[in-house]
């Protein structure tokens, strides 16, 4: 029976000197790297992103790891694209078998894994783009209502208008965060947009040649028809494949 999700997050806290609270914040793939780094000690941990925030660091992450697994023959698939989404059943499943993977490979040596991060910042990440904290701003301002319904005080104006202050600043740092992850995931859209746009432009001049040569290529046209095909209720802007088509 695997280790419960508190002894692997304490074991995992221990070993790389984090302060991880749930097991979905492996997702990321930092701490996946930095434990197969306590092991074989030559993972470019300066490369590696402890605290990534967007999923397009996310799966750098898991790139560098992919390629420690190919490097050393690890015979085992990385879920990539269920782990980025930092589930806490597909963490769970994949953090057990890395602590059983180092039970068997961690030869006990010292390993000093701040060390390794060349003080590179190890902030706990969160398991999605972090917006400000709700709880403690919004209970403040809650608290400041039934305060000062339950007496008047003495400054009674200073505190209401120090508190729309906090609010507006609030909601500033809350607006702020949502744009920084807004951008990251335009990066991301962008990143995986160019190179489908890659793939469609090399398929394509691939069967303009065989069509050239009277031949054809089922796997191309199958790829194409995947390139082009839409879900429910989507649709393509008017002129964009007309437009496309002129080039």
């Amino acid at each position: 029976m695997g280790e419960s999700r508190m002894e692997l997050l304490q074991w995992l806290n221990r070993l790389l000197q984090i302060n991880y609270t749930k097991v979905e914040q492996c997702g990321t793939g930092g701490a996946y790297c930095q434990v197969m780094d306590s092991i074989f000690g030559d993972i470019p941990m300066a490369r590696v992103k402890m605290n990534a925030k967007h999923e397009y660091e996310f799966i750098a992450n898991f790139k560098i790891l992919q390629n420690v697994f190919r490097q050393h023959k690890v015979e085992k698939p990385i879920p990539v694209e269920k782990l980025v989404k930092c589930k806490m059943q597909d963490n769970l499943e994949f953090l057990q078998w890395i602590k059983r993977f180092w039970d068997t490979n961690y030869g006990g040596h010292p390993y000093d894994p701040v060390a390794r991060r060349r003080g590179a910042p190890a902030d706990t990440p969160a398991t999605i783009a972090p917006l400000a904290p709700s709880g403690s701003r919004t209970g403040g301002l809650g608290g400041g209502a039934s305060r000062a319904g339950g007496r008047t005080p003495v400054t009674g104006h200073r505190s209401a208008s120090a508190q729309p202050n906090e609010a507006v600043q609030n909601l500033t740092a809350q607006l702020r965060e949502m744009n920084v992850h807004l951008e990251g995931l335009e990066k991301e859209r962008d990143f995986y947009f160019a190179k489908l746009r890659d793939i469609e432009i090399i398929v394509q001049q691939q069967l303009e040649t065989l069509q050239a040569e009277e031949q054809d290529d089922p796997v191309l046209r199958e790829i194409q028809k995947i390139l082009y095909s839409t879900e429910e209720g989507f649709e393509v802007p008017e002129g964009t494949v007309d437009e496309e088509e002129t080039f």
